[in-house]
C-alpha cells in the first residue's frame, strides 16, 4: 500500500485479490488520504467474506426526516400532509430515541398519551402506522411487533342523513360564499364520490353528452376508472357549473383553486365577497371552512364522508344488487358495502322472517309419532 501525489491530490495504490487498485483519495491531506485507502480496502475485504457493513443506529428524528424525503415523490400532496402530521405527533415522544431502542412499551405509552390528548383511536392507529413504516424501512419493526396492539376503532361512525337534514344542508350550501360548495355537495350525494375523487375530478372525466362521469385517481384499485351515470339533477348542476368556465380545457379541474375576499377596499364583516386568483390547473385544496360553516348554519352534525352512506343507502333502498352497488361505489369487499349500507339489516330481517314462517308452519303440522322420543319432542 502506498500514497503518492498527482498535483495537489493524494492517490493511493494497493493489491487485492491479485488486482492492483489505484484511485484518487480526493484529498490533499495525507492523513485523510491514508484513512480513505484503509476504508476502501476494508470494504473490499468485507465484501469478499460475504459480510455486510453494519450501519450505525439512527435517531428517530433523523430516520423520520429521511423517510419523508425518500417517499415524497411517490405520495400525493394530501398523503404528504397526513404523514407529515403523523411525524409531528411522533417526534415529541420518539425524537431522541435510537431506532434500535424503541420498544413495544414505548408504543403503548405513546398510545396512552395521545388518548389523554383526546385523539381518536383511528388517528392514533394512523400515527403508529407511520412509526411502523419507518421501523420497517430499517428492518426493526418485526422485533417489537408482537408487543404492539392497535386500538379498536368504531365501525358505526358513519350514517345516512335524513331527507330533512339533506334539504337543510343544500339550502345553506347554495347560499355559501364558496360558489363550488353547492355543486360539490350535490355531486357527492348523487355519485358517491369520495372527497379526494371529487377534488381531483377534471373536465375530461365528465361526459355531458353521454351523461357519464369517470373516476380518476382513487383510494382503492376498485374505485379507479369506474363509470357513474349522471342523474338528471347531477347533469343539470354540472352543466350550470360548467357554464361558469367558458374557457375550460379538458385538463382543467372541475373544482379549481379559488381565493375569496371582501369586495372593495373598505370591506367589512358581513359584506359582499368576491373571488380572485382562480387557478383552473390547480384543484381546490378543501371545502373545510365553508363546509364547517354550512353544517353549523344548517344545524346538522355529520361528516362529508356521510354523503357516501347516503348514496349507498339510496341504492340499497332502490333494490340495486350488491354487484351494482360495489361497482358504483368502488368498494372492493362486501364487508365494506355492509358498513355503508344501512338497509341491509332490514333485508336480513325479512329473510330471517321468511325462514321463520316456514319453520313455524312445520311445527304446527301434526306428524304421527314414530316413537316415544318423537312424541316427547313434538310435545316440547
Amino acid at each position: 500500500m502506498r500514497l503518492y501525489k498527482r498535483g495537489r491530490i493524494f492517490w493511493y495504490e494497493f493489491e487485492f485479490g491479485g488486482q492492483r487498485i489505484r484511485e484518487s483519495s480526493k484529498s490533499a491531506n495525507q492523513d485523510i488520504a491514508r484513512r480513505n485507502m484503509s476504508e476502501h480496502k476494508r470494504k473490499l475485504e468485507l465484501g469478499t467474506a460475504g459480510l455486510k457493513e453494519r450501519k450505525k443506529p439512527l435517531l428517530f428524528s433523523v430516520a423520520a426526516r429521511q423517510w419523508l424525503e425518500l417517499n415524497r415523490a411517490h405520495w400525493s400532496n394530501s398523503n404528504q400532509r397526513i404523514e407529515g402530521y403523523n411525524v409531528d405527533h411522533l417526534l415529541p415522544h420518539f425524537a431522541k430515541l435510537l431506532l434500535t431502542d424503541i420498544t413495544g412499551e414505548d408504543v403503548s405509552r405513546y398510545q396512552a398519551a395521545r388518548k389523554k390528548e383526546h385523539a381518536s383511536p383511528r388517528t392514533i392507529n394512523m400515527e403508529v402506522g407511520t412509526l411502523r413504516a419507518i421501523l420497517r424501512k430499517h428492518r426493526l419493526w418485526a422485533n417489537i411487533q408482537p408487543d404492539v396492539r392497535m386500538l379498536k376503532t368504531r365501525q358505526d361512525i358513519g350514517r345516512a342523513l335524513t331527507a330533512d337534514e339533506q334539504h337543510r344542508l343544500l339550502i345553506v350550501c347554495k347560499n355559501s360564499r364558496s360558489r363550488s360548495l353547492y355543486p360539490a355537495v350535490v355531486l357527492s350525494l348523487l355519485t358517491g364520490l369520495r372527497n379526494g375523487e371529487l377534488r381531483l375530478l377534471q373536465w375530461r372525466q365528465v361526459d355531458l353528452l353521454q351523461n357519464i362521469l369517470t373516476v380518476g385517481k382513487s383510494k382503492t384499485e376498485g374505485g379507479e376508472g369506474r363509470q357513474i351515470p349522471l342523474s338528471p339533477t347531477a347533469l343539470q348542476v354540472l352543466q350550470e357549473w360548467r357554464s361558469q368556465f367558458p374557457c375550460a380545457f379538458p385538463s382543467h379541474y372541475v373544482f379549481p383553486s379559488e381565493r375569496y375576499g371582501l369586495n372593495g377596499e373598505d370591506g367589512h364583516k358581513g359584506g359582499a365577497t368576491t373571488r380572485y386568483e382562480v387557478r383552473p390547473d390547480v384543484p381546490i385544496g378543501s371545502w373545510k371552512v365553508s363546509w364547517t360553516a354550512a353544517r353549523k348554519a344548517a344545524g346538522v352534525q355529520c361528516r362529508w364522508h356521510d354523503f357516501r352512506h347516503c348514496f349507498v343507502n339510496a341504492l340499497s333502498e332502490g333494490k340495486a344488487s350488491d354487484t351494482t352497488i360495489m361497482s358504483l361505489a368502488g368498494h372492493l369487499s362486501r364487508k365494506m358495502m355492509e358498513l355503508y349500507s344501512h338497509t341491509r339489516l332490514e333485508a336480513k330481517r325479512s329473510a330471517i322472517s321468511a325462514i321463520d314462517s316456514v319453520i313455524a308452519g312445520q311445527r304446527s303440522t301434526q306428524f304421527p309419532p314414530q316413537s316415544e322420543e318423537a312424541e316427547t319432542f313434538i310435545r316440547q
